[in-house]
């Protein structure tokens, strides 16, 4: 009996031995497979990957799809590591994947959101329909239907077609790729009444604008007439001197914007006598609307304008202005620079300059 019992106890020993070591192996192969598919280099081309995880898109779904290309082989093992990591949380956007990265390497860059980033330019000076323009234009921009016209992109921003001008910051901005031409015109749109905010906020004292709105018209006016960036707080002297004293502003870049698409390049004395909303040689006082987008320094400059006695700048012709205190000073630099102009006479400065 004790026998029969000795050898049910050896055969019980030897089982649960060999479990356990079998245990021991199949631990030990999972510890070597994730290993391995943590640290082989992933089948990628010599120019690396680009990889475009969609809004909503979880970790699990990306490993799956990237083991249907071919990408990794243990989308599983993959996933537990990530669990075990805390880092199964992954963010949105296009990634660039280089050649010789791991799996760890991806998971890392997938869960810190090290996406590919682009950059689009607005320039001082530009229209509301140029900047929506280029904005549509940026490299991997979503076009959507509101950001179609200006109408459009108007409405989506909570503004009246017609009041829309002006309100986008000029500046260079970041964004990922799927990003909505919306999206990025709206936090164009947050930043420029965040700096006209700040820039009211210090301005200076006896100014002629009744809200910040009339201060944004007229920085984008000196936006317009500035050549040499030094000359804006002089140049905004001037334009608020002139609406103290209720006199015309008389500033060429007005009579442009408001002839829109009839303006061919050539502004004619007929220009300046026709009638637009914009015409400040017909209308008194600011226009009512912006005429381009105005930076910060055009802002500032219109909110603390230099002090002094001129009332007229007339162009040099290298991209600064002759100032003057009274209309015969002004008339005979007008015969001086402009009815005699320089064979390579320019409004604004030369490159370099």
């Amino acid at each position: 009996m004790k026998k029969k019992r000795s050898g049910f106890l050896g055969t019980l020993g030897k089982i649960l031995f060999g479990g356990i070591l079998l245990a021991c192996l199949l631990t030990a192969a999972s510890v070597w497979m994730l290993q391995a598919a943590l640290a082989t280099p992933l089948q990628l081309q010599e120019d690396g990957l680009q990889l475009q995880v969609e809004k909503g898109s979880s970790l699990s779904r990306t490993l799956k799809q990237l083991k249907r290309d071919g990408i990794i082989s243990w989308p599983r093992l993959l996933l537990a590591y990530a669990y075990w990591e805390g880092k199964t949380n992954i963010h949105s956007g296009e990634y660039l994947v280089p050649h010789g990265s791991t799996a760890m390497d991806l998971i890392a860059r997938l869960h810190r959101g090290e996406v590919t980033s682009y950059r689009v330019t607005l320039v001082e000076g530009w229209t509301f329909r140029q900047a929506l323009q280029r904005i549509r234009a940026g490299q991997n921009i979503v076009k959507s239907e509101a950001g179609r016209t200006v109408r459009a992109a108007a409405k989506a921003l909570g503004l009246k077609e017609g009041a829309v001008e002006g309100w986008i910051f000029p500046d260079t901005y970041v964004y990922r790729s799927g990003t909505t031409d919306i999206e990025l015109l709206r936090e164009a749109y947050e930043r420029m009444q965040q700096v006209l905010e700040e820039e009211w906020q210090a301005k200076g004292d006896d100014l002629p604008y009744k809200s910040p709105y009339e201060a944004l018209i007229m920085a984008s006016l000196i936006e317009k007439e500035t050549g040499q960036p030094s000359e804006r707080s002089e140049i905004a002297g001037v334009f608020v001197r002139r609406l103290h004293k209720g006199m015309r502003l008389q500033t060429d870049p007005t009579v442009i914007y408001g002839l829109g698409e009839d303006y061919n390049g050539n502004l004619t004395r007929a220009h300046l006598r026709q009638s637009t909303p914009y015409n400040t040689y017909v209308i008194d006082g600011l226009p009512p609307t912006p005429i381009a987008l105005p930076g910060r320094a055009a802002i500032r400059a219109a909110l603390n304008p230099k002090p002094g006695k001129s009332l007229y700048f007339v162009g040099k012709g290298d991209g600064s202005h002759h100032f003057s205190s009274t209309l015969t000073e002004h008339n005979r630099a007008v015969r001086e620079y402009q009815l005699k102009r320089r064979a390579d006479y320019r409004s604004s400065p030369a490159k370099g300059n």
